[in-house]
């Protein structure tokens, strides 16, 4: 009994030995990913920071000649603003140049039965009389996307995620969809890339869900800023 009791002792050591070290290992490889994790974000930040200023200062022409368009055809405001949804659901002032006429919010409760958009969550139509001739410009190069900057300059957004929702929109999601509240929204992303408002809604929210899921660092972010290039020089689904 006593030689029993002495291995069962000896068991019970090198067990909880052996739970230590792996503990202590487990501890250690999780400390690591946060590393990993936390210098991924933080060079994405600096990334984001760093080139949308650089954008800001060279296309400030573009931006004063798009301001005076606007204004010349329909005086008024130069820019449009809306409150759309970031990370972890956080509500922010999400900046676009105006492309529709002053009073199109009050005309779009006529219209609603003209949507083209399928899924009836978010409004589309191809010949949408509230865009003004300034505005169809604009939309079909992307212009009018150029004063997020000012958002990815602020902190409110990425240069490169999940489009930010409107609060209507999140409202209908399931609660798989919320996973793409989980990151920084973006300005491009790969819907954005691959036929933009063409894309029913349902299919943009998992191509966002497949960014966030196969997210591979900045190298990834940079690949699709390139196919944003050629995806605004083409206008495809860009109304």
């Amino acid at each position: 009994m006593g030689d029993e009791k002495k291995l069962e002792d000896f068991a019970q050591h090198f067990a909880s030995k052996s739970n230590k070290k792996n503990l202590k290992k487990m501890r250690k490889r999780q400390l690591t990913f946060e590393i990993v994790i936390k210098s991924s974000f933080l060079l994405k930040r600096v990334m984001d920071f760093v080139f949308a200023l650089f954008f800001l200062i060279i296309f400030s022409p573009i931006f004063i000649i798009t301001a005076l368009a606007i204004y010349i055809e329909d005086p008024g405001n130069i820019f449009y603003t809306q409150t759309r949804v970031g990370k972890n659901g956080r509500e922010f002032q999400f900046y676009k140049f105006r492309s529709m006429v002053m009073n199109a919010d009050k005309m779009k409760d006529k219209l609603l039965d003209k949507n083209e958009s399928g899924d009836g969550v978010i409004f589309k139509m191809k010949k949408d009389p509230r865009v003004t001739k300034v505005g169809r410009f604009i939309r079909r190069f992307s212009i009018d996307e150029l004063p997020q900057l000012i958002n990815v300059l602020k902190g409110d957004m990425s240069l490169v995620g999940p489009r930010p929702p409107l609060p209507r929109e999140v409202a209908e999601y399931s609660i798989a969809d919320h996973k793409r509240l989980d990151v920084i929204p973006g300005i491009t992303c790969i819907w954005q890339v691959s036929g933009r408002s063409d894309i029913p809604f349902e299919e943009q929210v998992e191509l966002d869900k497949k960014y966030i899921r196969e997210y591979n660092g900045i190298w990834s972010d940079l690949i699709l800023l390139l196919k944003t290039v050629g995806a605004v020089l083409s206008g495809r689904g860009a109304y």
